[in-house]
């Protein structure tokens, strides 16, 4: 395994049973950039038409990291230290409040990366920021977001203008004393 790189924030390391979860590094840029600059793969995250625009997101979630104290880690393959997407708490100006956001990059869906990332960045909110709740929210037609919202136990709250998407559906996560794990994979939220 690689030693660990120099950070461009204060984000912890986190780590799960198959990742690590890290703050941006200088050579995380380039993975991003590909992604955003793809239309077709970023169309539910936000998508940028030059790699200029999508390196400027790149140095807005540094940016985050050190307003809010939170923004989105890298994800990083534990195994192979490959860089497969990136997870974690984003709350820009506009925003109705801290979001759960995920994405992945190309050649790293399904194999359950969003899953663990998404629970172990959302498990940090909770432990570490003292959040009670968060939300995701998803572009109509994102049926893969969805139906990993859904999986974590988010559920469909309402409709809202984003101030960059347009309209969007925030789901809802339930609260740290809500959530069970089923042990197979997927949680639960209790009354």
């Amino acid at each position: 395994m690689q030693a660990p790189r120099p950070s461009l924030t204060q984000a912890p390391r986190l780590e799960s049973r198959n990742l690590i979860l890290r703050g941006p590094e200088h050579g995380d840029a380039e993975p991003l950039i590909g992604f955003l600059t793809d239309r077709e793969r970023a169309a539910g995250f936000g998508a940028y038409d030059n790699r200029h625009d999508a390196w400027r997101w790149f140095g807005l979630n540094v940016g985050h990291w050190h307003i809010h104290g939170y923004g989105y880690f890298t994800i990083e393959d534990r195994d192979t230290g490959e860089v497969a997407g990136i997870t974690g708490i984003w709350n820009p100006d506009g925003w109705p409040e801290p979001e759960l956001g995920w994405a992945l990059f190309d050649g790293f869906e399904g194999r359950g990366i969003a899953y663990e990332a998404a629970e172990r960045a959302r498990d940090w909110a909770y432990s570490e920021l003292g959040f009670m709740t968060l939300t995701s929210n998803i572009v109509p037609g994102n049926d893969r977001s969805i139906a990993l919202a859904e999986r974590l136990g988010a559920w469909a709250e309402r409709t809202y203008q984003n101030v960059y998407m347009g309209a969007e559906i925030l789901y809802r996560h339930p609260g740290p004393a809500s959530l069970v794990n089923d042990g197979d994979g997927s949680v639960e939220a209790y009354a």
